[in-house]
């Protein structure tokens, strides 16, 4: 398959305006967490969470919290606010990811939110063989170059934060090369921040596009999102394999 880059975006001011959710869709998971408990468990391997533009670990503190209940072993990027690629912002990270390779032992699993999952694929580029497997949510995965980057309600704002660094040619050179880990991107088709076009990876015996109902704002406290990533987490480290559907996730 061949992710769509044609004409894209930025969603419209309908689905922008369905981002309200956002807080009704907290609340459920809270209602539906004895369902969200029935997932599968973990079998204790680190999981790297990374967070959206502009957003801190405090936005995914509720994601932790569900991986750390179901038997892995999340941790928060430390980095505060997640204010764009500036200097130093993914080395830290790649430090962070060897860091817990070595003291754990075992490969180490990505999920990132929004920005925070484009983050996540360069890690896996950067230290492959320290990274089990990555999860982009609602993530434009795209080169921006290619006009991705333009489709999203928030460029303005990653631009303002980013400063010289928002497109670096460096970057923007890496963002299309394949990630040599398996690799899932959970997307929305009424997200309200970002054309859920932008979130189509071409896809392959380890890259799937998984669709899920919901906003973007919130799509880390999603009760879908939550229990499809405990069924993508729990898979085995040499035997990744691709989701297979089920009634409220439909694959791309």
């Amino acid at each position: 398959m061949k992710a769509a880059t044609d004409k894209l975006s930025p969603p419209g001011p309908v689905r922008l305006a369905l981002e309200l959710r956002a807080p009704v869709e907290a609340a459920a998971t809270l209602a539906l967490w004895p369902w969200l408990r029935q997932a599968p468990r973990g079998d204790g391997h680190s999981v790297l969470v990374l967070p959206g533009l502009a957003a801190t670990d405090a936005s995914t503190r509720l994601l932790r919290h569900y991986l750390r209940a179901q038997g892995w072993a999340p941790h928060a990027w430390g980095q505060g606010r997640n204010l764009g690629p500036r200097p130093g912002v993914l080395e830290a990270c790649v430090s962070q990811l060897r860091r817990l390779h070595s003291e754990s032992g075992r490969r180490v699993s990505l999920v990132g939110w929004s920005l925070g999952g484009i983050y996540a694929r360069e890690l896996a580029k950067r230290v492959p063989q320290a990274v089990r497997q990555v999860v982009s949510l609602g993530s434009p995965v795209g080169s921006p170059a290619g006009g991705r980057g333009h489709a999203s309600n928030a460029r303005r704002i990653y631009e303002w934060v980013s400063g010289p660094r928002a497109y670096a040619p460096e970057l923007m050179a890496r963002l299309n090369e394949p990630v040599p880990v398996p690799c899932t991107s959970i997307y929305s088709r009424s997200d309200g921040i970002v054309d859920w076009r932008a979130s189509l990876q071409p896809t392959g015996p380890a890259a799937q596009n998984i669709r899920v109902p919901g906003s973007h704002n919130r799509m880390g406290a999603n009760p879908v999102v939550l229990r499809l990533l405990a069924e993508r987490l729990s898979q085995p480290e040499e035997a990744w394999q691709a989701h297979k559907g089920w009634s409220l996730c439909k694959v791309s």
